[in-house]
């Protein structure tokens, strides 16, 4: 078994009007992503990292911004395809570790919930996903509230 590491970043811009979906979940915030899709910066740095790491492009290749059928889409499908086509390709998923960096709300307390979600989705024990949150000390986007950047690596293998 050949273990590959991939690698993906994400950035939206939060905004008042708009939900706030982080790691599969609503979170109660003032305001939220941005995005063509329900703006899941989680995910999608997930979604770049696992495909990253199988050599397969990225989340805008095989899910564009451009394509009507992805507005407002769920990002837990979008994952779950991502998850199939490894899957399809002869890959299993080691692990996966998550930075997120967001000034505000601090997200402590939800990520036991979006680590259940995602071990679901992903098919591997919870245990084998790392979520972490850290600030910008208030400096930049991210610490004067204008975004979110999570970043995201994956371990995946090749069956025999």
């Amino acid at each position: 078994m050949i273990p590959r590491i991939g690698y993906g970043y994400d950035v939206h811009v939060l905004s008042e009007g708009y939900d706030f979906m982080l790691g599969g979940i609503p979170i109660e915030h003032s305001k939220g992503c941005i995005a063509h899709s329900d703006g899941d910066t989680l995910i999608h740095a997930l979604c770049d990292a696992l495909l990253g790491a199988a050599a397969l492009g990225d989340i805008g290749t095989h899910f564009p911004d451009t394509s009507e059928k992805y507005r407002g889409i769920d990002s837990k499908i979008l994952l779950a395809n991502v998850i199939d086509l490894l899957h399809t390709k002869g890959y299993d998923i080691g692990n996966t570790d998550i930075t997120v960096v967001l000034q505000k709300p601090k997200i402590k307390d939800y990520i036991p919930e979006m680590k259940k979600i995602l071990a679901k989705i992903i098919k591997i024990p919870e245990e084998n996903i790392s979520i972490k949150a850290t600030t910008t000390e208030k400096l930049g986007f991210v610490g004067q509230e204008q975004g979110i950047a999570v970043h995201a690596v994956a371990l995946i293998v090749r069956r025999n």
